[in-house]
Order: C-alpha cells, then sequence, then structure tokens
C-alpha cells in the first residue's frame, strides 16, 4: 500500500475534546501516546498538542508543511476564527464518523483556528470566517465551503476528481 492508513489524530487543548472521546468506553481511561492516562495530561498548557493514533486525521496547520503534501495527499483545509466555533465544532463531529473514507482516498484534515498568527496554508488559501478547502494532490483547490460538509459529500465531489478515477483505474484495472 503506498499510504500508510495511520496519521496522527492531533488536537490542541483548546480544541476542548478528543472527538474520539465517544469511541472510548464508559469506565476506560482514554489513553495518551506515551500511555498513560488522559486525567494525568488534562493540566497541560493550551499550546500543548493532545494525539493519539486514527486511521485519518486532522493535524493543526502549523504541523503540516503545505509543499510536503504535494502529490501526496489530498488536503482537506478547514478554517475556522476559533476553536469554539459552532460551525467548526460541527464540521469536526461530521468528519469523525467518516475518517476511514477520508484515508482511503488520501485525504489529510488540516486544522486552522489561529488567525493571528498565519499558517502557509492560511497565507495561500486566505479564508474569511469559517471555510471548509479541499485540494487535489497538486494542491489545486477543489471546492471551498463557507459551512460544514458531511464526508459523503466531500467523498463524492472527490471520486469526481479525474486524478481520483485514474487512481481507481490503477487499484482496480478490471473496472
Amino acid at each position: 500500500m503506498r499510504h500508510a492508513l495511520k496519521f496522527i489524530f492531533a488536537f490542541t487543548a483548546a480544541l476542548g475534546v478528543s472527538p474520539l472521546a465517544a469511541e472510548t468506553p464508559a469506565g476506560t481511561p482514554a489513553e495518551t501516546p506515551a500511555g498513560t492516562p488522559a486525567e494525568a495530561s488534562a493540566g497541560t498548557p493550551a499550546d500543548s498538542p493532545a494525539a493519539v493514533t486514527s486511521p485519518a486525521g486532522p493535524f493543526a496547520a502549523a504541523e503540516i508543511a503545505l509543499g510536503a503534501q504535494q502529490y501526496q495527499s489530498r488536503p482537506l483545509v478547514v478554517f475556522a476564527e476559533s476553536a469554539d466555533n459552532p460551525q467548526f465544532q460541527r464540521q469536526l463531529h461530521l468528519l469523525q464518523s467518516g475518517l476511514g473514507d477520508l484515508a482511503e482516498r488520501d485525504v489529510v484534515v488540516i486544522l486552522d483556528t489561529d488567525p493571528a498568527s498565519p499558517s502557509e496554508w492560511r497565507r495561500r488559501l486566505r479564508p474569511s470566517g469559517f471555510s471548509v478547502v479541499q485540494l487535489d494532490k497538486d494542491l489545486t483547490p477543489v471546492f471551498r465551503k463557507p459551512s460544514p460538509w458531511d464526508v459523503r459529500e466531500i467523498t463524492r465531489a472527490i471520486d469526481r476528481l479525474p486524478s481520483r478515477r485514474q487512481e481507481m483505474l490503477e487499484r482496480f484495472p478490471g473496472r
């Protein structure tokens, strides 16, 4: 397989709750990468990221270089003025259910909630307010949405791309 299906799911403490919290069985403490219970890391500063392993998942915009993604993945960039934005929270919830489908299409989810320190992504794509921007593997924008978008809609848009159709022909030549 060309691409590993494991990505690091990075959320800053400013996001409040890991979107995987619903997957943790009741009474079982969630684990941080170091293998320590989540309660032990509850007092970490707001700028230290909490990470768990997931099939695909959001990265902070500062952690992912724009140029490194070219011809490797299809970045899905979610912009918001703050992590408390209701549309941003809704988009995270929608993405949570379809991370496997996104990983299958080489999608890397990138979150940018800090307009005060513009990231490389923010400077290139110039969002205003909340925005969801899907890029193809050559880093050309495929779509921009001013409101949250469901994973099903995102995957349908990706599946219509010529580059994705070519990938499908290469992976399944008899179809």
